[in-house]
């Protein structure tokens, strides 16, 4: 299930998206204004990001500019009107992927929202494949050799452990949900199962941390997934 926040102001845009948002697919998040938006995105992990331009408080164009400076992965879309084309340009300079004008044909709107997310996640996942070692504070990543230490010792991981170190290593502070994690590391045909990313997360803590109680490298974000300490 992909996660979308949409700020927009206007009820009939935010009923007509979630009436073509397939519940199965995608949880769609809706605001209606520009603070409840900035709070959603440092609170919560989203797929994508639907933002209108004319937010009542807050210009979606600011908006986008300060979830830039805390999220630079997120894709954002942005939703103009005829008249703004210098908002698109500068929405463009400023972090946002993509925009759409309103009025939009919805099945269009739909398969860019696809796209985008697609590419998202490919740019992602090809740099993470790009960073061959990885050295945080006492753990040591080849990723090459498909091999991690600890304090100069090797830990014996199964597949999917390492895939899971090495994902949350890569990036440090990034809180992971748990279902975000299971389609990074199994795939979508294990989605519902979460359980299994915390009995893997339990191992790892097992075979990393000096004291299991007290983790210092895999943390709980509480109420959200887990986080590799920065």
């Amino acid at each position: 299930m992909k996660k979308i926040l949409l700020a927009e102001d206007d009820s009939e845009i935010t009923k007509l998206l979630n009436l073509h948002f397939n519940a199965q697919l995608y949880n769609l998040v809706a605001c209606a204004t520009g603070k409840e938006a900035l709070q959603k995105v440092a609170s919560e992990s989203f797929h994508l990001i639907l933002l209108d331009i004319t937010l009542p408080d807050i210009n979606g164009i600011e908006i986008c500019k300060r979830i830039r400076v805390i999220n630079f992965h997120t894709p954002i879309m942005m939703l103009t009107c005829d008249a703004e084309e210098t908002d698109k340009v500068l929405a463009l300079e400023l972090g946002a992927d993509d925009y759409v004008t309103k009025p939009f044909g919805i099945l269009e709107l739909m398969a860019r929202i696809k796209a985008l997310i697609r590419r998202s996640e490919q740019s992602q996942l090809n740099e993470i494949k790009q960073k061959k070692e990885i050295i945080h504070k006492n753990i040591s990543i080849d990723a090459e050799k498909r091999k991690a230490s600890v304090m100069g010792e090797r830990l014996e991981l199964t597949p999917k452990e390492f895939d899971l170190l090495f994902l949350l290593v890569s990036n440090p502070g990034k809180t992971f949900s748990r279902q975000q994690l299971l389609e990074q590391i199994w795939g979508y045909l294990f989605s519902g199962y979460e359980h299994t990313v915390t009995s893997h997360i339990n191992r790892l803590r097992i075979k990393i941390e000096p004291d299991i109680q007290h983790p210092q490298y895999i943390l709980t974000s509480w109420g959200t997934g887990y986080r590799f300490s920065e």
